[in-house]
């Protein structure tokens, strides 16, 4: 394989290009992924439009757990590099492939969105004094809240949540499906990654919640795109975090 490029700040940008490229040389899996997904979130927002305290928790927790539904994609942009084209198949081989390594990797994110899911949903119910039943009462009576506390402690601890899975899932999810790595090792490698690299890190999470939440506000659609794109750009941050870091280390 090629040398890789340093990794500087403005790396996520390529790892986005590179993702796109990705996408558009075999947009069926990508899509496919984006679709499913997107029709998920469509039938939470269903299911529990009236109970927004839950449905924030929910959306959020996605990103949580979001990593671990992307590791076909990873699969997909890996052949790629190859000059291989792969489709569905490939993918469903994958995830069918009873990979322990995986399985526990996905249990593990999903107790981590399902904590953060109760949280958010016990901060929300407890703290407003009113009902949050509606998008525009979270608006109004979380975000918008004249006095400071509730919707700042609702980010802080999301954010305190999301941090430590972002450093441990980032290089770890795309190693595990590269190489026969144990999870503890591959996590101890993602997180080496990040705190090599903590500003390209920081500019690649922003951007995936960025992307997210662009998607999000065109009624889910633009998902069908985000989450695929940013699935095979996640690939190349990987491959550049990995290989900077093996070099900085001298592994």
């Amino acid at each position: 394989m090629a040398q890789t490029p340093p990794v500087t700040l403005r790396s996520p940008l390529r790892w986005l290009a590179l993702g796109f490229g990705d996408l558009r040389r075999n947009p069926g899996p990508g899509l496919a992924h984006g679709l499913l997904l997107s029709a998920f979130g469509a039938a939470l927002w269903w299911v529990a439009s009236d109970r927004f305290w839950l449905l924030a928790g929910a959306f959020s927790g996605f990103l949580i757990v979001a990593p671990v539904l992307a590791t076909g994609l990873y699969a997909v942009s890996r052949a790629g590099e190859g000059g291989r084209r792969v489709g569905l198949t490939e993918v469903l081989a994958l995830w069918i492939s009873r990979d322990g390594r995986l399985v526990r990797f996905g249990l593990l994110l999903g107790l981590a969105g399902t904590g953060w899911v109760l949280t958010s949903a016990g901060l929300i119910t407890l703290w407003s004094p009113v009902p949050i039943q509606k998008p525009l009462d979270f608006l109004r009576h979380v975000v918008l809240e004249p006095r400071l506390g509730r919707f700042e402690a609702w980010l802080l601890l999301g954010a305190l949540l999301a941090a430590p899975v972002y450093a441990s899932t980032v290089v770890a999810l795309p190693l595990l499906v590269d190489t026969p790595m144990s999870v503890g090792a591959a996590v101890a490698q993602s997180w080496r990654a990040v705190a090599s690299h903590p500003g390209p890190a920081a500019c690649w999470a922003v951007i995936i919640v960025l992307l997210v939440v662009l998607g999000m506000a065109t009624a889910l659609v633009g998902l069908i795109v985000a989450l695929p794109l940013i699935g095979h750009a996640s690939w190349h941050a990987y491959r550049e975090l990995h290989a900077s870091t093996g070099r900085r280390t001298g592994g």
